[in-house]
């Protein structure tokens, strides 16, 4: 969760990174409506519905604001809105309910300052299978932040039993290839060394645009065009989806970052039938092992879910293996919860105890990766890029403590080993004097 504010306007976000993007274009819609004008204030709450844990965070996060302003104005959008308007309109704290459509509308944050709210105008959700564009909205920053994100495509044409967040994105749909450069461009060109693309199923970019262009083809021009960027780094992934220019560029293009993020979900063949994912786990392993090919030393993140639905023992093990034998070191552990409206929650439930028991016991797993990790990079030589004071990022995204730079700055570093949680590094310049 993180927040940014402006003249009277706060917006707190949750989830992922599409949302942190579209924070900072609600921010300049809402002040652009006037929004920062009111009296007392203006918080947007931008939620996430990916776990139900997120949506109680959430509710939690708008009563206590509403004790801190109780002259504010609260307005509350994201994926939860979208998919619990009426969960999220009876609540007295809240002023206005806004779809994940509509919050990037400055209209959308008008007719003020009273909202008319009542029970029939506090929600303004349409349905979001009727959207059929996005739109590439110009951001100048992401305030507060190193580095910068360009969404290059929303929506999710898939439909993961597991899953609530197509019923609050809508089907996929991208952003025009055009718009995203230019995007790009204008970040870079305002001092940002890392641009990250980001999307809701990021690998489908371009299906629905003139040509069927493929994200590889978007990364390729992207640093054709855009010679200011230091660094282009990609979020989640679906690595069945990777294709022939993406992993072309993954070998040849050393500003492209030897990071993947892979939307796994389970090592099991049967647990991913169930899930309805699209790879098995020998593909998953084999992509991998493919990709260290063409690029040596690159880093992989996951996603994995802990305890779905007829999960056994020796499901979950597959699992549990799968972090070695894929090699991963940045994982995202997700003790499974049901979402209402979804398949999976109408399949037989692993017992809760035994859920989080198996997400304790993968969280160990990648805790004991990333270890390695830290430890196989003592001695080398890496580019970190600054993120506050004292704080960077490698090019495979490891966390580094490191005594030089500004935020936004890339420092050439020595590792000299780690204390558990990030490289100790020590910038050329101090190892020289």
């Amino acid at each position: 969760m993180g927040a940014v504010s402006n003249k009277g306007i706060e917006v707190v976000t949750f989830g992922c990174r599409l949302n942190t993007y579209e924070s900072e274009v609600m921010r300049s819609q809402a002040e652009n409506a006037g929004l920062g004008t009111l009296e007392g204030g203006a918080i947007i709450f931008n939620t996430c519905a990916v776990t139900g844990e997120a949506v109680r965070q959430a509710r939690q996060s708008i009563r206590k604001a509403r004790r801190e302003n109780p002259g504010a104005r609260i307005i509350v959008t994201g994926c939860a809105a979208q998919t619990e308007p009426r969960n999220f309109t009876a609540m007295d704290e809240v002023d206005l309910v806004l779809g994940n459509e509509e919050k990037l509308q400055a209209h959308s944050y008008r007719a003020l300052p009273d909202f008319g709210v009542n029970d029939t105008e506090k929600a303004r959700v349409n349905d979001i299978f009727s959207v059929r564009e996005t739109a590439g909205h110009m951001v100048e920053a992401i305030e507060g932040r190193a580095r910068a994100f360009v969404q290059v495509q929303n929506g999710c044409d898939h439909r993961c039993t597991f899953c609530i967040i197509p019923y609050g994105r809508g089907n996929s749909r991208s952003v025009p290839m055009g718009a995203v450069v230019e995007q790009v461009k204008r970040l870079s060109d305002n001092g940002y060394a890392e641009i990250v693309l980001t999307g809701v199923d990021m690998t489908s970019f371009g299906a629905d645009l003139p040509g069927a262009p493929k994200l590889g083809k978007l990364v390729k021009t992207i640093l054709k065009q855009v010679q200011g960027v230091k660094r282009l780094r990609l979020s989640s992934i679906d690595s069945i989806e990777a294709d022939d220019d993406l992993l072309d560029a993954i070998a040849t293009e050393p500003r492209l970052m030897p990071h993947l993020h892979l939307s796994l979900q389970s090592g099991d063949d049967m647990i991913l039938k169930r899930m309805k994912r699209r790879h098995s786990r020998d593909q998953s392993i084999r992509f991998c092992e493919d990709v260290r090919k063409l690029r040596p030393g690159i880093v992989f993140g996951a996603d994995i879910i802990a305890g779905f639905p007829t999960e056994t023992e020796a499901m979950f093990e597959n699992s549990e293996k799968i972090v070695g034998e894929c090699g991963l070191t940045h994982l995202h552990v997700f003790p499974y919860s049901p979402r209402e409206g979804t398949p999976a929650a109408r399949m037989p439930q692993v017992r809760r105890e035994v859920v989080k028991q198996r997400a304790a016991r993968l969280r160990q797993a990648g805790e004991a990766a990333y270890s390695r990790h830290l430890s196989a990079l003592a001695g080398s030589r890496q580019s970190i890029l600054i993120e506050r004071d004292g704080l960077g990022r490698t090019e495979g995204f490891t966390l580094a403590a490191i005594a030089a730079g500004a935020p936004g700055e890339i420092v050439e570093a020595d590792i000299a080993g780690h204390d558990g949680a990030r490289l100790i590094a020590a910038p050329l310049a101090a190892r020289a004097a």
